[in-house]
């Protein structure tokens, strides 16, 4: 089982952590309003990613693929969404003492994107059924690999909040943090074509 754990842990970083709009967002977050700010929207990008996981493990996201009116109204909507984000991620205020009192993106934002993200569903599913890592045992084989990734998921999205926040005191000065939050934005639209084409 120690192999399979490391070959599956080699595989989940680089899917997982790779940019997607949940990755990207949580790095805008991190720019835009800071690390502390933004562990509330850290919190529902976890707890939304997990809850991926959990549909994949258990089966449920072959449930909802047999649905195809369900599949396109889901991603209208998650699209509908992550572009109401990215609008909120350009337009925020640079990291100054007059951005403080700009709400940041809250627990539930968070989550709703995660849930609605198309990357997590691929990546997940490709990490979680690539490997077996107790035969014949499928209930100790999925809890293995549900506490393995999401451990995965917690150090990736940690990691691009910090990755943002880093960025945000390098870009204080207005002109440079506005054109990081909208870059962060278009990636996060670019990263959602990207996942749905």
């Amino acid at each position: 089982m120690g192999h399979g754990l490391v070959v599956l842990l080699l595989a989940a970083f680089p899917l997982m952590g790779s940019p997607g709009p949940a990755t990207l967002s949580t790095a805008a977050i991190g720019s835009a309003y800071g690390a502390r700010r933004g562990v509330p929207y850290l919190g529902g990008i976890i707890a939304g990613t997990a809850t991926v996981l959990v549909l994949i493990a258990t089966g449920m996201t072959g449930l909802i693929l047999t649905q195809p009116a369900l599949v396109n109204a889901i991603t209208v909507l998650a699209i509908g969404y992550i572009l109401y984000l990215a609008y909120r991620i350009a337009t925020a205020p640079v990291m100054s003492k007059a951005g403080a009192a700009d709400k940041a993106p809250s627990f539930t934002s968070g989550y709703v994107l995660a849930v609605a993200n198309p990357k997590a569903f691929a990546a997940i599913g490709a990490v979680y059924s690539g490997s077996v890592l107790v035969p014949g045992d499928v209930v100790l084989d999925a809890a293995i690999k549900l506490a393995a990734l999401t451990g995965v998921i917690i150090a990736v999205n940690s990691a691009w909040l910090v990755f943002g926040s880093a960025l945000s005191s390098v870009l204080s000065d207005p002109a440079k943090g506005r054109i990081a939050n909208v870059a962060f934005a278009l990636l996060l639209v670019g990263s959602v074509v990207l996942a749905v084409l």
